[in-house]
């Protein structure tokens, strides 16, 4: 894994892959060259058969990621020019990763920032954190899938609660509409992700992987019955993966199974 980017940080633990945007100086808003940086940060993630749970969090203590960087944009000419086909930071348009990744919110998580956020697996807040996506009131609209993932997180009173209002909602809140997995203090808050990160790495990656492609998936089929009946590519190769024959003999065996992901 590379190491040396100028707007990110990498650390690996075991199979575990904590990513930190590193720009805390502006919030930890995002612009054309950071998304470049996560795209290849992800694009290396997705290939490395050693890296099993990704973590996404930000530099500092104030911000997860103010969104996108407003006075780069204004000194750019006003274009919102994205610079990877991936969005935002390489995230919200990424839609075959199967690799599971969780986001550590260390305080706001506004706009772009969100959208981060929603287009992880699991949300770890910590009890400074703030969500919202405001962008009704500079004139803006939440294109990065924000105006489709949270309706489909928590149904859509709730996200039009949040989304014609642009108002900010709390860490806690955000666990009472259901996008929020848990709630700690902020010197808790990479302990908390990782131990959900320990907890998925106790599984068989290959069943992880099959198990988040068909919850998305399933979407796409309204039909109950086709959508049980449909291909899913990561289904097939859990099928065909030396995991699949390790789990139940690890548990004839009354032993941990070795898992290979793979």
């Amino acid at each position: 894994m590379k190491t040396d980017f100028e707007f990110l940080t990498t650390e690996i633990d075991g199979h575990i892959l904590t990513v930190t945007i590193n720009r805390p100086e502006v919030m930890n808003a995002l612009h054309p060259p950071a998304h470049a940086e996560f795209d290849e940060v992800w694009n290396e993630f997705d290939k490395d058969e050693d890296l099993w749970v990704g973590i996404v969090t930000g530099a500092g203590d104030r911000a997860f990621s103010a969104g996108n960087d407003l006075k780069f944009q204004a000194q750019a000419g006003g274009k919102m020019e994205m610079s990877t086909q991936t969005g935002f930071a390489g995230l919200t348009s990424r839609f075959n990763l199967t690799k599971p990744l969780i986001a550590a919110v260390n305080g706001v998580s506004m706009g772009g920032g969100f959208e981060i956020a929603l287009a992880c697996d699991l949300i770890v807040a910590s009890t400074n954190a703030k969500f919202a996506l405001p962008e009704p009131k500079v004139g803006l609209a939440a294109l990065a899938g924000g105006m489709q993932r949270l309706p489909r997180q928590i149904g859509m009173k709730n996200a039009l609660g949040m989304m014609l209002t642009g108002r900010h909602v709390s860490a806690e809140e955000g666990m009472k509409l259901g996008f929020v997995n848990e709630v700690v203090e902020p010197d808790k808050l990479i302990e908390a992700a990782k131990n959900w990160a320990k907890q998925i790495e106790q599984c068989s990656p290959m069943s992880i992987r099959a198990t988040k492609q068909v919850a998305y998936e399933n979407f796409n089929e309204p039909d109950l019955e086709k959508s049980m009946k449909a291909h899913y590519s990561a289904v097939g190769e859990l099928f065909s993966s030396e995991d699949f024959i390790e789990g139940p003999v690890a548990f004839a065996e009354k032993r941990l199974p070795n898992w290979k992901g793979k």
